[in-house]
């Protein structure tokens, strides 16, 4: 994380406040501090956004490319943007490989990779396309993995099949008898897109506003009132893109989904230096599609180091970045959640191994191992973790594609998991056809 000198300037006016601003911000020549500047809240609004993740910044971004005269106001709970799902993933700007040819994952996914690759050109925000490699460790995976080329050749994404020999010269200390090489995936720090995307923000005239926690949304006939910590904020339209709560609010919006956000933990170690020769850039196993989660992987990261990971248990709080972070609400909820009840008993095995793995460093390195079986428990320690909303229905089933719902001046986005930071770009143009469909009627 970025250190920050932050400065609160607060002066009550009947219209308005002093406060945070988050696009507002001076930043060294690297990139490596930020200086947010007090600047003044508006309440009034043409569309108000739940959210300063990279999707609700994308989204806001897309709203101002399309409509340069609306006034733009992003809330965010908290005294950053990107703090969450878009400041604790891996940063690999996906492909687009993986996902069911039609889906709405696979065709924003694709046209969001060329975006958010331009965008950072554009902006000057480091990124390499590195390309990864998908490996079949033995016989039994092969098959999957031709199902996985086949599903990238119907979603246009440029991949190959290559032997041993060629899976060797990309990544020497992979074990694998097969691979798909996939050139045009990378890496980035999301983080810092979120960032540039709410200083655009701020240079067309809209805002964030920090420590915003929403508390309850209300609609009347001519706009849409958004109650939070930092009083209320109306609007025109309402745009949900709250992530991790993203369900919560949809309710409070009037939205009565059946499923819900169930938050799993994704646990990573780092290689230490001297391993660093172990991975080039990104090696990827053959997801099984008996099981929910794509399983370990290694991860080159943009600032150089290496993550290994991440394994997925249960959080026992939405924000649970830790083992002993729980919010009771959070894991009742979870825990009585039919949709959860049954997910775990179809999957209770998988679930109980992804549980070891979190406790016992010997079986996390076994299951890297067959992947990289030089690694050793030795070249790696502890590193971060991050929390993914995940959407279960009811019947148990992980909600796999991305969810947008509209309604008379609000839209929710439902279910942005993976791949949604590379997709985010073209999620918010996606957001913006619906809006527009309000706005130009």
């Amino acid at each position: 994380m970025w250190p920050e000198r932050v400065q609160w300037l607060l002066a009550p006016v009947a219209n308005y406040r002093e406060t945070l601003v988050g696009e507002q911000y001076s930043t060294n020549g690297e990139g490596q501090e930020r200086i947010r500047i007090p600047g003044r809240m508006s309440n009034k609004s043409d569309v108000v956004i739940a959210g300063g993740g990279i999707v609700g910044l994308a989204t806001a971004y897309q709203i101002t490319n399309r409509y340069p005269h609306m006034k733009v106001t992003v809330l965010e709970k908290e005294s950053a943007v990107g703090t969450h799902q878009t400041g604790n993933n891996s940063g690999v700007i996906h492909s687009g490989i993986y996902y069911k040819p039609g889906s709405l994952k696979a065709l924003n996914c694709r046209e969001g990779r060329a975006m958010m690759e331009q965008f950072c050109q554009d902006e000057g925000i480091a990124y390499d396309i590195c390309g990864k490699v998908i490996v079949a460790v033995d016989d039994s995976e092969v098959e999957r993995l031709m199902k996985i080329y086949q599903r990238g050749q119907q979603n246009g994404v440029r991949c190959e099949v290559i032997d041993r020999e060629r899976l060797c010269e990309i990544e020497p200390h992979t074990a694998g008898i097969k691979a798909i090489w996939v050139p045009d995936a990378g890496i980035v720090s999301y983080r810092a897109v979120a960032v540039r995307l709410a200083e655009k923000l701020s240079q067309r005239g809209g805002q964030v506003v920090h420590d915003a926690l929403v508390q309850g949304v209300q609609k009347n006939s001519g706009e849409v009132v958004v109650q939070t910590t930092q009083g209320d904020f109306s609007g025109d339209y309402m745009i949900n893109c709250t992530g991790l709560f993203c369900d919560r609010i949809a309710k409070k919006t009037g939205e009565r989904p059946e499923e819900k956000v169930v938050p799993f933990r994704g646990e990573y170690y780092d290689l230490k230096p001297e391993a660093y020769h172990l991975c080039n850039n990104l090696i990827y196993p053959v997801p099984d599609p008996q099981f929910p989660f794509l399983g370990v992987h290694f991860t080159r990261i943009i600032d150089g180091r290496f993550e290994c990971g991440p394994n997925a248990v249960l959080a026992f709080a939405r924000e649970g970045y830790r083992k002993r972070d729980i919010n009771l609400r959070d894991l009742f909820e979870a825990l009585f959640y039919k949709g959860f009840r049954r997910m775990a008993a179809k999957h209770w095995k998988m679930g109980m191994g992804e549980m070891w793995r979190s406790f016992s460093k010997k079986a996390f390195v076994k299951a890297l191992q067959r992947l990289v079986p030089s690694v050793t428990e030795q070249d790696l320690v502890r590193g971060r973790s991050g929390v993914r909303a995940q959407l279960l229905g009811t019947d148990g089933a992980l909600i796999d594609d991305f969810i947008i719902l509209s309604s008379p001046r609000i839209i929710n986005v439902c279910n942005a998991p993976s791949p949604a930071a590379t997709s985010s770009l073209k999620i918010g143009k996606t957001v913006v056809e619906h809006l527009s469909e309000q706005v130009e009627s």
